[in-house]
């Protein structure tokens, strides 16, 4: 009750009832809880990261975000960055990484390099001294810009927290579309302070010159057509593009109707089963026989989202010179980079697959098959049998993988590192899904696996996920059992200990007359390393323990590391040798 009538409120009058409410003015918020605010838009759930200094506004905002967004510790940068690009590959999103200004961001750009070279989709930010700073070499303060221009597919310095939302906009887009890669933003310390009105988050869907994807030219695929129609004795090589399209369906559809034998490159592995019977094989160094001898037989080579590395053609001028070949990719520059294409397809594969196929002729193309099964039957005999199933006591990388594909039955995610191990993994692995091969392809960074294999595991949580490393690279990223320890993700790892570095010590031992330099590593005792990080662990030497150990292994109710004892000096064959052509592959 009123007790002063002069502070009565007056009554209500219908035109004052029908006045609209006044509309509220945009909430003012810090460039920190801006860029939160972004990130829920854009489905993010998981960062991976390490605060510093210069990014301390934005952990700080996090400390009210923790309902919403998971943010992952890891032990350093690098591993940070890994486990993100881990992540991307497993789910098919955006990684996410928040690092410090100085050192924090130094250490991301091996993975932005990787990341790079692979196609991965990441959104990197990293902290910044404060804008009047800038250029005076203050503290932690290094020009990331500039650095990871070369090893980023878009990059931007945000200085006021009013430019902030856009720029966290364009940076997902250009992260996730066309052609994916890593972005990096880099955020003063002013600018994740500064409070300003935000008015919400607007998803960015144009860019005005960035075209991701380009126009299909119908005239082209007919071309591709008629060319595969007529063929003798055509072959298909795909690649990562077909996964990042998210066109396995439309490609399984194309491989099938069209009766070509397929052969993959190591990031385009699982696009099509390892046990489809159109699926030829691996191509590549250390590929299968069939699939790079008769690369060199074809009539024409249909390259579907692959960039013809040269671990894949080896010498051009000996590169399926007498073939007629038919490029698809969403990039433009990657055609005719490296191959001439008779015919070029641009366009995204998802696109272009379907359009390909309906003008296709059924095929079955049967004796051209029974090639590859021929060339099978000689690898088998010449490596196979003796690598899988071995006599000597010693037990061998390839049986390690073979016994655990028994056991997988080709469900896992299986993510390698760098070396002998790595191309063992991906010749031997059953893959029965697409995204459950996860690599470092075209750097070749040695300690990806373990962290990728944590992120990989955030990214599919439901799927089991196997990191197969060597002991050269868990030594490089070995602190990330640290991030295990305290997150308690479930990450099964199977080390294979050669006490070599041995991809480098198989090129000493072939072309440089044995002269092993520095290549013989010591190794910590990893079972007790495991156990002070409280995973469990064991080691296996003997062929009898083998099986019952990967079973463990995979059975144990959370993380486990496995060290398998293998064969020192085991090289890994069929090879093509540096300088040569894929039909000078060796089986010996």
């Amino acid at each position: 009750m009123f007790l002063n009538p002069q502070l009565q409120p007056a009554p209500a009058s219908s035109e004052a009832a029908a006045r609209p409410a006044p509309v509220a003015a945009p909430a003012a918020v810090s460039g920190a809880v801006a860029l939160l605010e972004g990130l829920l838009a854009e489905g993010v759930d998981t960062i991976f990261g390490y605060p510093g200094g210069a990014i301390i506004p934005i952990y700080d905002a996090l400390y009210d975000f923790q309902d919403r967004l998971h943010h992952v510790l890891v032990r350093h940068e690098q591993g940070g960055i890994h486990a993100a690009q881990g992540y991307a590959r497993a789910s098919g999103r955006v990684g996410v990484v928040f690092a410090t200004s100085g050192p924090g961001a130094t250490n991301l750009v091996t993975g932005l390099a990787d990341a790079q070279i692979d196609s991965t989709p990441l959104v990197c930010i990293t902290g910044q001294v404060f804008a009047h700073l800038l250029g005076t070499d203050a503290f932690q303060e290094t020009d990331i810009i500039n650095i990871t221009t070369p090893v980023t597919k878009w990059n931007h310095q945000v200085t006021d927290a009013r430019d902030l939302p856009a720029a966290l906009a364009k940076a997902f887009y250009i992260a996730r579309s066309g052609r994916p890669g890593p972005v990096l933003l880099d955020v003063t310390k002013n600018a994740q302070l500064q409070l300003f009105e935000y008015a919400g988050y607007v998803p960015c869907t144009h860019i005005r010159s960035y075209r991701p994807r380009p126009v299909v030219r119908p005239a082209y695929v007919r071309q591709a057509a008629e060319l595969i129609n007529r063929a003798k004795r055509p072959l298909i090589l795909w690649g990562q593009g077909v996964l990042l399209g998210r066109a396995e369906a439309e490609f399984r559809a194309f491989v099938e109707k069209s009766g070509i034998p397929a052969a993959w490159t190591i990031l385009g592995a699982g696009a099509l089963p390892t046990g489809h019977p159109l699926n030829v094989g691996m191509l590549g160094m250390h590929g299968n026989y069939g699939p790079n001898v008769l690369t060199n037989a074809c009539d024409v080579l249909i390259a579907i989202g692959m960039r013809f590395d040269d671990r894949v053609t080896g010498r051009l001028d000996k590169y399926a010179r007498q073939a007629q070949v038919i490029h698809l990719d969403i990039d433009p520059t990657e055609i005719d980079k490296n191959v001439r294409a008779t015919v070029p397809v641009w366009g995204d594969c998802q696109e272009t697959l379907p359009l390909l196929t309906a003008l296709t002729e059924p095929r079955q193309h049967p004796a051209w098959r029974q090639r590859f099964h021929d060339h099978d039957a000689a690898e088998v005999a010449a490596v196979i049998q003796d690598e899988l199933f071995p006599t000597q006591d010693e037990l061998t990388m390839s049986e390690v993988i073979h016994q655990l594909n028994e056991l997988t039955q080709g469900e896992a995610i299986i993510v390698t590192d760098v070396g002998q191990h790595q191309m063992v993994a991906c010749r031997y692995a059953r893959l029965n899904h697409s995204r459950s091969n996860i690599t470092s392809g075209g750097l070749g960074t040695m300690g990806f696996a373990l962290p990728a294999a944590i992120g990989a595991k955030y990214g599919a949580p439901a799927r089991t996920v196997v990191a197969v490393i060597g002991d050269g690279g868990i030594q490089m990223t070995i602190q990330e059992l640290g991030t295990i320890m305290q997150t308690g993700i479930h990450v099964k790892i199977l080390l294979l200990n050669n006490q070599f570095l041995g991809m480098v010590r198989q090129w000493q031992e072939l072309f440089h007359e044995r002269r092993y330099s520095c290549v013989d590593i010591a190794s910590p005792d990893y079972v007790t390393v495991a156990s002070g990080y409280g995973i469990a662990a064991r080691r296996v030497e003997h062929r009898p323990d083998l099986q019952p150990a990967l079973r463990q292994m995979l059975e144990h109710p959370g993380s486990f590391l496995l060290e398998v004892r293998v064969t020192r000096e085991n090289n890994i064959f069929p090879m093509v040798p540096q300088g040569c052509g894929v039909g000078e592959i060796r089986l010996s």
